[in-house]
């Protein structure tokens, strides 16, 4: 197909591609009117200009300007699916940019107390898409309207659907090779709340007498073996309120690091002191580089702390050139309105990046601890998104802990959710 445009931006090409290009569909651009209208074969006219007898699809400004939409977004019916409007234009390659960008998280003022982009401050919270790769909805309309129009069959290819685990790795034992200090103070902690049967656990397991509830990895190298997608990030930041993993000295911390990385690739989990300190990012990716052998070349933030665009920047700087932080600590869905990877187009500079960007659907603590759901009514949700991905291709990726599959303590019912969850990539 031949698509005319007014002006050729990046953000025009990179929708284009996104929409297009993945599901190998061909297609040329051009700004030049008379070759346009001379051009044979399927034609659409992406402007405010007029052709005759030619398919148009009239655009919002949002993919020809350099700043950030500060219209009126609404919503209205394109082809068949309910699309984004701007400024009244309903223009569902807009849509497409806008969510894929991350566009109204920049400058937001909507976040809690962690500094956090919260999902439901979303539009596609606001309008019932979260829960939907709804890009892929947006670009299956796209090419349906196109295909109707000129009664012919694009033959697009059905976008790859693969199955994704990723752990991260804050606390690598619960009681386990703890300094004297810090096992001393968690044991008056727990005699300050009564809390007996994990005092009897950390005794026992100091003294040997049994394993620790958080040392799962042997559980980790399998699952890995058997998903080669299989991803693992590691908390190897300095001791701090949000930060509590033990030192990455320890030698017990690098057995553990050095056996999962025989199976699985080890990514960084940035420290929450990283979050404005380019210095502290690469002293964590030292440290883990010290010990794999390799420099990380993947992130995921420690408590999901991304800040659009500041994060990603820092990331890039350091030679990360993939994320997997995309995704809500409150809410479950697809918060960039798709589960494939995508490039991250940084809207501050108006152009395409080297960083990609790994969205997962949903993560273990937001189920039980935000959403309080049953394991029941979890894996139900689970099995929903999951089908949402299998429909319309991408990764389902999901975000568990070491600690959090162990069903120690008030994880025990959540196992058999965690289990549910890997039968689904049996399918």
């Amino acid at each position: 197909m031949l698509i005319y445009v007014e002006y050729i931006t990046e953000r025009l090409l990179y929708t284009l591609d996104f929409v297009f290009s993945d599901r190998k569909i061909a297609y040329e651009i051009t700004n030049d009117g008379i070759q346009f209208m001379a051009a044979k074969g399927n034609k659409l006219n992406y402007s405010t200009r007029e052709f005759e007898a030619c398919l148009q699809l009239k655009p919002a400004s949002l993919l020809f300007e350099e700043t950030l939409f500060k219209g009126e977004i609404n919503t209205g019916t394109f082809h068949q699916a309910e699309c984004l409007s701007f400024d009244k234009q309903l223009d569902p390659l807009a849509a497409i940019f806008y969510v894929l960008s991350r566009m109204e998280e920049y400058n937001t003022i909507q976040t809690d107390h962690f500094q956090r982009f919260e999902g439901k401050a979303s539009i596609l919270y606001k309008k019932g898409w979260l829960r939907q790769p709804i890009c892929e909805i947006w670009s299956l309309d796209i090419i349906a309207f196109l295909e109707q129009s000129w009664n012919t069959n694009l033959n697009a290819r059905a976008l790859r659907y693969t199955f994704q685990p990723t752990f991260d790795i804050d606390n690598t034992f619960a009681y386990a090779h703890k300094n004297k200090l810090r096992s001393q103070l968690a044991e008056l902690k727990d005699l300050v709340y009564r809390r007996k049967s994990r005092r009897q656990d950390r005794q026992q397991v100091r003294k040997g007498l049994k394993p620790d509830p958080y040392d799962t990895f042997d559980w980790i190298e399998q699952i890995a073996q058997h998903f080669s997608e299989t991803k693992v990030f590691w908390l190897l930041g300095n001791y701090s309120k949000l930060d509590k993993n033990i030192s990455h000295l320890n030698l017990e911390q690098q057995a553990k690091i050095k056996q999962v990385a025989k199976v699985a690739e080890i990514g960084l989990h940035a420290s929450s002191q990283t979050q404005n300190s380019a210095q502290q990012l690469q002293i964590e990716s030292a440290r883990l580089a010290a010990i794999t052998g390799y420099h990380p070349n993947s992130n995921r933030q420690h408590f999901l702390l991304l800040q659009v665009p500041q994060t990603y920047q820092l990331l890039l700087q350091n030679g990360i050139t993939h994320d997997y932080t995309m995704g809500y600590a409150e809410t479950t869905g697809f918060r960039a309105g798709t589960a494939r990877s995508f490039r991250w187009f940084d809207l501050s500079k108006n152009e395409i990046t080297a960083l990609h960007i790994h969205p997962f659907a949903y993560m273990d603590g937001t189920l039980l601890e935000y959403m309080k759901l049953s394991p029941k009514e979890a894996i139900e949700e689970i099995t929903f998104l999951h089908a949402q991905v299998q429909q319309f291709g991408g990764t389902f990726s999901f975000l568990w802990h070491n600690e959090t599959i162990s069903g120690y303590q008030h994880w025990a019912a959540y196992q058999e959710v965690f289990k549910a969850c890997l039968r689904l990539g049996e399918v």
